[in-house]
């Protein structure tokens, strides 16, 4: 099976299909006029982009998909024809072989099956086999178009006069008729993929460029990724999202370093299945070309890839087979691949979404194939994609800039039907850890108008697949998150030849950056910086307490800390001025305290394996995102929980409440208990703002408590970057309870206060919304010392030759660079090594 991550179609359609008799009888909505500030160019007649125009957010979005939508009605927008030019010297499109005699058991030909009642013909059934890459088209019955490989025995023809059935589509030509089918050649040879050479004994060098495309804020493991790649002779060009500034400034750095490591300078924001990731994948090949590097191989790669093989053994590999393109097809019927994957409609990009705006009929002429985005490709090919401009690539670069996941079918398709067609190896040198029943949960709905599959983590009960690639020609791995678990990280340095584990220290710890106050984005994070500030001043009476006074100044990084795949807590590194008004980084270590609490009278309490509220969960790997419940008025709750696969079945459903800091119930939702998904999430379906304050949130069955949980929603300090007004703390700290839901039905035991409690909650709640100043941080800091635990505080002190804990008063700092828990402490597996001018490596120690 391919690498594809288009999938579930069916569950992504907004609309009933277009044989329904519901739909037939539906009238189609009327664009709103009123909502545009322009006048479009057509009425637009698709249900689906008006859907489009009218949840797209800005005026220009919306004027996109109307010039677009009306450009495309107009009929002229996509080419209607391409040419192939990997036709075969031989056979002809359309040539008529003659009338053969077929048999139910034993097809004449066996690889694809369509009814196509009303628009069968000759023509139809030939464009279909054409899309699919098959020699030979047959109709037979008049509805039926068959495809397949080999030519029909010459012992099966029989008199014309047995296929005498009208096509549907086109009455004047013939269709078969009963087990008799009209045959046709589709001008293609049959489809044979090269099969690579394993090695190369009289090996010649090999130059690769690595394209990084990097995401998100693992730096540590972009570092660890580029210390296992490279040499001297080797490059990289790194593509770093536009929205990721801390990634892209602090990789910025190598360039100076490094002659042979490039950073792109026009950078996308490559969201999930958009047509960017194509043009940014484009745009990186032509500077590739413009840079004049010499090389043999470009390899995109994410920062979640990772080699399961030496580098070496990649150098043989492709050193013995310069000049193939390596990508994965899909493994599947193509015209079920075209309809999962969407290859069929038309997308637009704007807004940092991909809205779904109509059907589309691909061109005909060519075949269409794709699987994975993930490629190994030769010079001589890029150049043809990049530098060409014949018709069948311009009409894919019309094709391909409106069409969902564009790079998972491009090159393939380009391959396909260029010069290039006897070049295509499939396999893109990949493994990956698909776990189709996790991965594809429509998670990308918020972006996409369709439903996407991703793959899942590798984690250490993964390892086996990881060495049942060893004998097979798969080279790169995917996914990794050292954040959900480094252990297979480690384990795969060892496999692939890495000598250098006893010597690195902290080889079991991993940091990774939440917030960066040089980032372009710091000033809007107020929930964060409103949480990291609180903290820290809690931390400045702790060592007031030691005689140690310290005045706080500027927070300057927020980092996540794990050990061996444990979550330790956070981590945050600020300015502050110490006693004699000397100023000092510091970095303080925290973590969240546990806030469940079981019914240890209610027997199912034993059947309660995690009960907990944060944010940003992960559906496929089934964790949260936010590690340390950090949540603020704008979060979005997110209720985890597990039951043991031991619970009593005969027990029947349980009720969750969700209770707000004034007493009152917000929402309510009923679990069914199901053993073949014990592990499962409940949002808080509730309007923003949240009323800050302690939360909580019951499990019952029946009436009585199994298990009760409290979050922290913390009050604003600062509100975009600056503090807080009264008039907007009036607004943001007030919370939602006239949206509430009337739930008056529950009725639990000794989880809902009494009436005279509620009624001083709601006054203390009301007193709250307006504190500003010094008297809100008192608030805030009332809230966060119940809910976070500091752990120790160190100081970044540059004399490496002191080696004594530095003194304040009372209390005496212990160094971060001897701190094994500071994100300062030395990580040499998370930084980028030193060229080893012997070998050409990166030396880490």
């Amino acid at each position: 099976m391919g690498d594809v991550s288009a999938r579930k179609i069916g569950d992504d359609e907004d609309y009933p299909p277009k044989n329904s008799h519901q739909n037939q009888n539906k009238v189609i909505p009327q664009l709103r006029l009123e909502e545009l500030d322009f006048s479009p160019a057509c009425d637009i007649k698709s249900r689906e982009a008006i859907s489009a125009i009218h949840r797209a957010k800005s005026q220009l979005c919306k004027q996109q998909i109307v010039n677009k939508t009306c450009l495309i009605q107009n009929g002229n927008f996509y080419p209607k024809h391409l040419p192939n030019y990997c036709v075969s010297k031989t056979m002809a499109y359309g040539r008529h072989l003659g009338c053969y005699l077929d048999e139910k058991k034993l097809r004449l030909l066996s690889s694809y099956y369509g009814n196509y009642a009303n628009v069968n013909s000759p023509t139809f059934c030939l464009d279909i086999c054409v899309q699919a890459g098959f020699p030979y088209a047959g109709v037979q019955y008049s509805s039926e178009c068959f495809c397949g490989e080999l030519a029909p025995p010459s012992s099966s023809k029989t008199s014309d006069g047995l296929c005498d059935m009208n096509c549907p589509g086109d009455p004047s030509q013939k269709c078969g008729g009963y087990f008799t089918m009209n045959v046709y050649e589709t001008g293609l040879e049959k489809f044979v993929p090269q099969v690579p050479k394993n090695s190369n004994s009289d090996q010649v060098s090999v130059k690769i460029v690595f394209l990084l495309t990097l995401n998100g804020r693992a730096l540590r493991q972009v570092h660890r990724l580029i210390n296992s790649l490279y040499r001297t002779n080797h490059y990289f060009y790194i593509h770093v999202d536009q929205r990721q500034d801390y990634l892209h400034r602090k990789l910025s750095l190598l360039e100076k370093q490094f002659t042979n490591i490039k950073l792109a300078n026009k950078r996308y924001s490559t969201i999930w299945g958009g047509a960017s990731l194509l043009k940014m994948l484009l745009d990186s090949m032509k500077d590739l070309i413009r840079l004049g590097w010499k090389w043999d191989y470009v390899i995109n790669l994410s920062e979640s890839d990772f080699p399961i093989k030496s580098l070496e053994e990649l150098e043989k590999f492709l050193s013995g087979n310069k000049g193939y393109n390596f990508v994965k097809s899909h493994g599947r019927e193509v015209q079920r691949f075209i309809k999962k994957q969407g290859l069929d409609k038309t997308f637009i990009e704007c807004e940092t979404h991909m809205w779904r705006v109509g059907e589309r009929k691909l061109p005909q002429g060519i075949v269409i194939d794709g699987g994975s985005d993930w490629l190994a490709l030769s010079p001589d090919f890029v150049s043809y994609v990049i530098e060409n401009h014949d018709k069948l690539l311009a009409g894919l670069d019309v094709i391909f800039k409106h069409t969902l996941l564009p790079a998972e079918s491009f090159f393939h398709t380009a391959l396909r039907n260029s010069q290039f067609c006897n070049t295509y190896v499939d396999n893109n040198l990949h493994v990956t850890n698909w776990k189709r029943k996790l991965g594809c949960k429509c998670q990308y709905k918020h972006v996409v108008d369709w439903c996407g599959c991703s793959p899942n983590d590798f984690r250490t009960e993964d390892w086996p697949r990881i060495q049942n690639t060893q004998n097979r020609q798969l080279f790169f791995a995917r996914k990794f998150e050292p954040i959900i678990n480094q252990e297979i990280i480690t384990r795969v340095e060892q496999f692939v030849g890495f000598t250098d584990h006893n010597l690195i220290p902290n080889l079991e710890a991993y940091w990774q950056n939440l917030y960066d106050v040089q980032d372009l984005t710091a000033s809007t994070d107020d929930t964060l910086l409103t949480h990291a500030e609180s903290v820290i001043r809690h931390n400045a009476k702790i060592l007031a307490g030691e005689g140690c006074k310290i005045q706080l100044q500027e927070v300057i990084e927020v980092n996540v800390y794990k050990f061996a795949d444990v979550y330790k807590g956070n981590l945050i590194l600020y300015k502050a001025l110490l006693n004699d008004n000397k100023e000092a980084v510091l970095e303080t270590w925290y973590k969240p305290r546990q806030h469940l609490d079981l019914n240890f009278g209610n027997q199912n309490n034993d059947y309660i394996k995690i009960f907990k509220v944060s944010s940003d969960y992960d559906q496929k790997e089934m964790t949260f995102r936010n590690v340390g419940n950090i949540l603020g008025p704008f979060s979005e709750p997110v209720l985890l929980y597990q039951f043991s696969p031991h619970f009593n079945k005969n027990i029947g459903n349980f009720t969750i409440l969700w209770l707000d800091p004034a007493g009152m119930i917000a929402d309510v939702n009923v679990v069914m208990r199901d053993e073949n998904n014990l592990t499962n999430f409940i949002k808080l379906n509730v309007k923003q703002p949240l009323l800050p304050g302690v939360w909580k949130v019951g499990l019952f069955d029946q009436v009585n408590s199994v298990a009760v949980t409290e979050f922290l929603i913390t009050p604003l300090e600062y509100f975009s970057g600056k503090e807080v007004t009264q008039q907007e703390a009036n607004l943001i700290h007030s919370g939602s309870q006239n949206a509430y839901k009337n739930i008056t039905f529950v009725k639990p035991k000794n989880f809902l206060p009494t009436h005279a409690n509620r009624l001083l909650l709601a006054e203390i709640s009301n007193a709250n919304i307006k504190r500003i100043n010094s008297d809100l941080t008192e608030w805030i800091d009332s809230l966060s010392i119940e809910f976070y635990n500091v752990l120790g505080t160190c100081i970044l002190y540059n004399d490496n030759n002191v080696l004594d804990k530095v003194p304040c008063s009372n209390y005496k700092f212990q160094q971060c660079n001897f701190s094994e828990w500071s994100s300062l402490s030395h990580d040499p597996k998370g930084s980028i090594g030193k060229i080893d001018k012997t070998t050409g490596r990166l030396k880490r120690v």
